[in-house]
């Protein structure tokens, strides 16, 4: 019989197209540490911010890096507009980057596995992971998904301008120099933009369950 072994999964994908969600279903459904690399961006500009540092000091910026503990993310403060709009600043400083990716290859490297989201986990952070997913949708339908989200919550929003600050966003991931925004050769490639997100955990699942069934005899 073959034992059990550790089962990494790296799903990465632009802003607004469900990889979040996506991650927190399958490491709920089986049983792994989830991280939204993400926030360990935003939890860096938080400590910036929280100490009064300013937000384009590489030295300030790599000393807030390090005490970053990524066991210890707090979402709701995490998902504060003005700390995303200082993350995009942070996350281009390559010796942040370095520490952070350090840091998320050993949150990885669980005994029972985990589940990654982000921009470069299957290409940089996890590039040996077991499954490999690129999330993605048009950015009409993920400017859509914002503004329902904020009108949700009692806000208003202009769709224009989501849709424009969305456009932003990737041309800023995908042109960057160090670790751009990109499927790995071997990712497989999940199109949200006509599926809810049951369909397209359901999806992932599969392909999953694939990885795992030919592990299995082995």
């Amino acid at each position: 019989m073959t034992q059990a072994r550790p089962l990494l999964i790296a799903i990465d994908g632009p802003a607004g197209a469900g990889k979040g969600t996506l991650a927190r279903r399958l490491a709920d459904y089986y049983h792994l540490a989830q991280l939204d690399t993400g926030l360990s961006y935003r939890a860096v500009a938080h400590k910036l911010i929280e100490k009064g540092w300013p937000l384009d000091d590489a030295g300030h910026a790599i000393e807030a890096a390090r005490l970053v503990d990524l066991g210890h993310l707090d979402r709701t403060v995490l998902s504060a507009h003005a700390v995303g709009e200082a993350a995009s600043k942070v996350a281009v400083i390559p010796e942040v980057r370095r520490i952070l990716v350090g840091k998320q290859r050993a949150f990885s490297r669980k005994p029972e596995g985990a589940v990654l989201d982000g921009r470069d986990i299957g290409t940089v952070v996890c590039p040996d992971a077991d499954v490999k997913l690129y999330v993605t949708a048009s950015a009409q339908v993920r400017a859509r998904r914002r503004l329902n989200e904020i009108e949700e919550k009692g806000g208003h929003a202009e769709f224009s301008e989501i849709l424009a600050d969305i456009q932003r966003r990737d041309e800023r991931d995908m042109g960057r120099a160090d670790s751009p925004l990109r499927p790995a050769a071997d990712a497989h490639l999940l199109d949200t933009s006509e599926m809810d997100i049951e369909a397209a955990f359901l999806a992932a699942k599969a392909v999953v369950d694939d990885v795992l069934a030919k592990r299995s005899k082995v």
